[in-house]
């Protein structure tokens, strides 16, 4: 996934708007995008929707974003949306690992009532939205068979930590904090072998400014960006999706090394690469089909 858009649940027109934009996934918002007097019927709303979106036989991925499990809402989210079988659910303000063991055990028990198929619904979580979480972070690596990607938040944890702001004066560089915070969501999703997403560009006037921390997060290892306004989703896709350059060079080296079985390393025009090399352009290749580019 390159872009994953919030809509909130409980805005009907935003959410008929969601198909043509082109990410690759909604995330239908039932956490901060809705009033508490809005939830009861945010959730009638947002499992109609993906009932509906389902059934299209070109779609993107349906995540919602349910309440955090410190509040009695969560398990009324799930109670609501389960049965319209959404591909997954955003875990926000998750504390460590245990909070995903214990969102999957529930998910486990709510398939089963729903008649939904086992392990249908996946989990990303938002690993660094409350400080707890940045000294488990490890407890992530093998927490649920359900995760499936990672995320980072700062304004959260910008207020928990009282800071006053999360970036510099430029409004560009992240604070020390909140580096700290996005580099170990990176290096987590790593070593869980998940998805790594980076976190939201709240600027909506400064495209340029999206463009170029999308850049950044992709040098670094993301390998997609949250998005809250449709208008940031075309340049996440640009920024995310393989280009037809890299395609071609990342399989030049799995060529090579199908033709030279059992080899360690080979050489390309003069240059050496070996296993680590291999491994990356695998996953770009991956990447490359997933984005439908050849």
């Amino acid at each position: 996934m390159r872009s994953l858009l919030f809509i909130p649940g409980d805005d009907e027109r935003k959410l008929g708007k969601g198909m043509a934009v082109g990410a690759d996934a909604l995330i239908v918002d039932l956490e901060d995008a809705v009033s508490a007097g809005r939830k009861a019927a945010a959730r009638e709303t947002a499992a109609a929707y993906i009932k509906e979106t389902k059934a299209l036989a070109c779609r993107p991925r349906l995540y919602v974003r349910i309440n955090a499990l410190d509040t009695p809402d969560w398990e009324r989210d799930l109670a609501a949306i389960i049965a319209s079988a959404p591909d997954g659910i955003l875990l926000p303000k998750a504390r460590s690992g245990e909070d995903v063991h214990k969102l999957s055990i529930a998910l486990a028990h709510a398939e089963e009532l729903a008649g939904v198929a086992a392990g249908t619904v996946r989990v990303i979580a938002i690993a660094t939205e409350v400080p707890d979480s940045l000294l488990h972070m490890h407890t992530y690596v093998g927490a649920s068979s359900r995760l499936t990607a990672l995320t980072w938040g700062a304004e959260d944890l910008s207020a928990r930590l009282g800071g006053r702001g999360n970036r510099e004066d430029d409004g560009r560089t992240w604070r020390s904090p909140y580096l700290l915070a996005r580099n170990l969501c990176l290096i987590t999703a790593a070593a869980a072998a998940v998805q790594p997403i980076d976190t939201v560009f709240v600027n909506l006037r400064d495209g340029e400014g999206l463009g170029r921390e999308a850049r950044e997060a992709a040098r670094d290892g993301f390998t997609g960006k949250m998005a809250i306004h449709p208008a940031q989703v075309p340049v996440i896709n640009d920024v995310f999706t393989p280009t037809r350059a890299a395609v071609a060079h990342a399989g030049a080296i799995v060529a090579a090394f199908a033709a030279t079985p059992g080899a360690g390393v080979v050489g390309i025009d003069g240059v050496m690469y070996d296993q680590p090399h291999l491994k990356r352009a695998q996953q770009l290749l991956a990447r490359a089909k997933a984005a439908g580019v050849t």
